[in-house]
């Protein structure tokens, strides 16, 4: 054999056996090592944002069924005076367990809500608000007033509160209680028995310009 293929012959054999080293010592411990299984994370999640809540008066039927009597919630904070509005309206609205009684008829949902600069808010509700009343004149002041005075008690924003049915104005909700314009707060059903005729509002005034609300 000629010096030149020894030459080769023994670099062919380095070469091999390096490549043999390089599979022994490098690939075949990484492919026989079992893959790493994923960690759980001891780091606790955190928690959900807890929901700020304001109190705020309600108003439900008293115990003698003919004045309203006020009763303190945790009602969701909003930043926005008209979601304020809005959310103190739904728990006014919502479902009560006894003893409490509520004065809104079952049902009832807020279709919109609108704040005007002025002070007064419109309410529009739907139409089981007025379907599904029991009727009565001091059932439709109870009715009326447990709204109103949960917009205008619980916001200074809030001076008056005009109630629509189904998107529009009404006359009345029960054929008692003048509903063409806004109404204020009418302290005298939280303070004594109403009498049904003295503490309802002008039903004679003639029908105000008619108001369209603004968002």
């Amino acid at each position: 054999m000629t010096p030149l293929k020894k030459g080769l012959v023994v670099a062919a054999c380095i070469g091999v056996a390096g490549v043999i080293t390089w599979l022994l010592f490098a690939v075949l411990p990484n492919a026989a090592r079992p893959a790493a299984r994923p960690q759980a994370s001891n780091v606790p999640s955190a928690p959900a944002a807890a929901v700020r809540k304001i109190k705020a008066q309600l108003f439900y039927v008293s115990e003698d069924g003919v004045r309203l009597t006020s009763v303190e919630h945790d009602v969701t904070y909003a930043e926005q005076a008209v979601d304020q509005a809005r959310e103190i309206l739904k728990a006014q609205i919502a479902p009560v367990d006894p003893p409490l009684v509520s004065a809104v008829p079952p049902g009832t949902a807020i279709r919109a809500l609108f704040l005007m600069p002025q002070g007064e808010a419109f309410v529009d509700l739907s139409p089981e608000f007025a379907s599904a009343h029991p009727g009565g004149s001091v059932n439709e002041l109870l009715t009326i007033y447990a709204l109103v005075h949960a917009l205008t008690i619980n916001l200074p924003a809030v001076t008056s509160v005009q109630l629509l049915v189904g998107g529009k104005e009404v006359d009345t909700l029960a054929g008692h209680v003048d509903l063409r314009r806004p109404l204020t707060k009418n302290l005298q059903l939280m303070m004594e028995t109403p009498n049904p005729e003295s503490p309802v509002p002008d039903t004679q005034s003639p029908t105000p310009a008619a108001r369209t609300p603004a968002q």
